[in-house]
């Protein structure tokens, strides 16, 4: 069964962020499934909106036809609580939970439990939640109070890649692609890096420096004071074709993530065959398979320094990872497989 569906995002869809792309990526696909999606932009400001842009977003999503299933971006919708209740006597509610707000890195306490107490009151009126991976759901589950028959995983997909080919000139070419925020611990990865100036690594980092203004100034400080000019090399947003020539050359995919709610970078970095050198936070070591990366304790620079080291030092080392890594990419979802699961859980709740 096909149909209609309004799917709400917080601004512009296009944002270069892995929440946006799944949104942009699953909107794409159901389109192929045959639905006919109505794309409603909520406006800018979102997860901190003022009351001026709350009521822009519910004046947006008021006028849909009754009836008419409604997903609704996480970022958005933790913090529409009221507008949720109002809304869901007349439609159908799709939450689609990316990461739960309340995580994000460089809350104070009292922000963190207002986005946890605002998100858990809007959960309470879906009729169905979307979580991008397990452990997001077993999150919603234990700390936000949704049903577990109410949470349907629909991991992000990846599409088939080519091998990455990595360097051969004695540099072992680091990546790090994520938006520049403090959750992603860059801060971390250039402490650890620190670390190793007697050893042959060029770092990239790719990733939107406009999110968080102060995270992109406390990267490039914490560059400059470790003198990692010459050897690290800070991109900002890039188009996708540049993307896959940034995997193409790499030989180590590595990001210090405090949390992901899955975190779609690592995924495509074990579809390219790259070892990856992170953390164990989050729904990341659901992506990495054991043997594919080797995984340490957020903000823990001794033991990122120590794992880095050791995949740079031994280049076998990386061929085995790589090759655990490739093989893996066999089980990560389609895109196909993703919008399939997610027409059902439209399906199921209109």
């Amino acid at each position: 069964m096909v149909g209609r569906v309004a799917f709400a995002v917080p601004g512009d869809l296009a944002i270069p962020t892995g929440g946006y792309a799944y949104d942009r990526r699953i909107i794409m696909e159901l389109e192929r499934l045959g639905w006919t999606v109505e794309i409603v932009n909520l406006g800018e400001g979102f997860p901190r909106p003022s009351l001026e842009q709350r009521k822009t977003a519910e004046q947006r999503l008021t006028p849909l036809a009754a009836g008419l299933p409604i997903v609704i971006d996480g970022l958005a919708y933790g913090v529409l609580p009221e507008v949720g209740s109002k809304l869901s006597s007349r439609h159908p509610l799709i939450a689609l939970v990316h990461h739960p707000l309340a995580l994000e890195s460089g809350l104070s306490e009292t922000e963190a439990e207002q986005f946890r107490a605002s998100e858990r009151a809007a959960l309470a009126a879906a009729k169905r939640v979307v979580a991008t991976s397990a452990t997001t759901a077993q999150l919603l589950a234990a700390d936000y109070g949704v049903p577990a028959d109410r949470i349907v995983v629909a991991r992000p997909g990846t599409d088939p890649a080519p091998a990455a080919q990595g360097s051969n000139d004695g540099t072992v070419r680091l990546l790090a692609i994520g938006a520049v925020v403090r959750r992603k611990g860059f801060d971390v990865l250039i402490a650890a890096l620190a670390m190793l100036r007697n050893l042959p690594w060029h770092l990239t980092i790719a990733g939107d420096r406009s999110r968080d203004p102060e995270a992109a100034a406390g990267l490039d400080a914490d560059i400059a004071r470790c003198g990692l000019g010459d050897r690290v090399a800070v991109l900002g947003a890039v188009p996708p074709a540049r993307i896959a020539e940034l995997y193409a050359g790499a030989d180590l995919f590595t990001l210090a993530s405090r949390f992901e709610g899955y975190g779609m970078a690592f995924s495509e970095a074990i579809a390219h065959g790259l070892p990856v050198i992170g953390t164990n936070a989050g729904a990341i070591p659901e992506t990495v398979a054991p043997g594919a990366g080797l995984l340490v304790a957020p903000d823990d620079v001794a033991a990122l320094a120590l794992a880095l080291r050791r995949a740079i030092q031994k280049p076998d080392e990386r061929r085995r990872m790589a090759a655990v890594a490739r093989a893996a990419a066999q089980t990560l979802p389609s895109w196909q497989d993703s919008a399939k699961i997610f027409a059902r859980t439209l399906e199921a709740a209109a």
